[in-house]
């Protein structure tokens, strides 16, 4: 597995998967990459260059592990553009890795090819999703066997009263069977601490990151599962609102892995969004 050196002189390992046109892809979490896979079979497309962010699979604990928080990790990625010696590069960003991508966006414009946001979270730009939003998308599950409890225990974490994230986890995927279920398992964060971190305080300056995007020139696409808990078509729509140029697609019957609950529709938008 290729490694480089960030800034700070932690060395942050990659993998390279496909073949055809780079996309330098930011996990989410912060969490182990291999659960993107090679997105469904995006690598039969692009060559696929997937981050480990630090502390996780691969790469060093850093020294510095104040250096987990968001705005710190963009900087890695411009590191990795550069190793790579890629002028400009497509850059895809999955849930919070999108925070990462987005704040890399507003901060280097003109490194920006075309940016694909992939059932993002909204943070860096002050999107949140309301706790209504959420209930209101998981009745849609209602006739799942698993509803019941997993609804309880949403309800109780959107009112403040429950942690029980596990519990909810079925909402996650559009489909909560034996594939979901591995996958769930693979993607659970190893490193507690940069997940701690990757919000500390200073982590985000949505005013700053938003001023910045309204020039950003580059086109966007954000891609939601329409039964996605993280990131609602809802909250999609208003993040939509941040970019110029934007397409929004909303993947029926996925969750928050749309290349897992149906890779050919995922693959589809993704590529023809890459190569317009």
């Amino acid at each position: 597995m290729p490694t480089f050196s960030a800034a700070d002189g932690t060395q942050l390992a990659y993998r390279v998967t496909g073949d055809g046109d780079p996309l330098v892809c930011i996990p989410g979490g912060p969490a182990d990459s291999a659960y993107l896979g090679d997105l469904g079979g995006l690598s039969a497309h692009r060559r696929l260059i997937v981050l480990d962010l630090r502390g996780t699979g691969r790469s060093a604990i850093p020294e510095d592990t104040s250096s987990y928080r968001c705005d710190r990790l963009v900087e890695d990625v411009e590191a990795l553009r550069v190793h790579l010696g890629l002028p400009r590069m497509d850059l895809l960003g999955h849930s919070a890795g999108s925070n990462i991508a987005t704040q890399y966006a507003a901060r280097y414009p003109r490194n920006v090819g075309k940016l694909a946001l992939i059932g993002p979270s909204a943070r860096a730009v002050g999107v949140a999703v309301s706790g209504e939003t959420r209930r209101e998308l998981a009745r849609l599950r209602r006739e799942e066997p698993w509803f019941p409890a997993a609804f309880a225990a949403l309800e109780a974490i959107t009112e403040g009263t429950g942690s029980d994230w596990e519990a909810i986890a079925p909402f996650f995927w559009g489909r909560w069977d034996a594939a979901a279920q591995e996958h769930q398992k693979a993607g659970r964060p190893s490193n507690q601490e940069a997940v701690a971190l990757f919000a500390a305080e200073g982590a985000f300056d949505p005013e700053t990151t938003r001023a910045a995007l309204a020039a950003f020139g580059a086109p966007v696409l954000l891609l939601t599962g329409d039964v996605d808990l993280n990131s609602p078509p809802a909250m999609m729509a208003e993040l939509a609102e941040v970019f110029p140029h934007v397409t929004l697609a909303v993947q029926p019957g996925a969750g928050h892995y749309p290349w897992l609950d149906d890779a050919e529709p995922f693959v589809a938008a993704t590529t023809a969004f890459l190569a317009a």
